[in-house]
């Protein structure tokens, strides 16, 4: 992934608005200018993992899972077919962990992405 692809990924997310919106232009954003084939969100629901916003055509036998992470716990998997730059999509994880709370078990506590 080059640094133009992580830039504009960042301003997606540095730009807010409603979760869904921020998160489907994101996964569209690692297919377009990313390079990856496909691009999706797993959340974290109970013990499943459920298939959130994607983009592009999935090839499995390319796949690369990178666990996002809140507080400490895994609320969701970053999923990407065809792109294995490992150090990028750990940054892209990072910069989506407060949106992939869904289902999550805040405790009571508010939250803002």
């Amino acid at each position: 992934m080059n640094t133009a692809a992580l830039g504009a990924i960042e301003a997606i997310v540095a730009r807010g608005g409603d979760v869904d919106d921020v998160l489907r232009g994101v996964v569209a954003a690692l297919v377009e200018d990313g390079g990856c084939e496909w691009a999706g969100i797993l959340f974290a629901e109970d013990d499943e993992l459920v298939l959130g916003p994607h983009a592009g055509s999935p090839d499995p036998g390319l796949r690369l899972q990178i666990p996002v992470v809140y507080d400490g716990s895994r609320v969701a998997e970053l999923v990407v077919d065809g792109c294995d730059d490992t150090a990028s999509l750990d940054r892209v994880a990072q910069l989506i962990a407060t949106h992939c709370l869904v289902g999550w078990d805040t405790a009571g506590e508010p939250w803002q992405p």
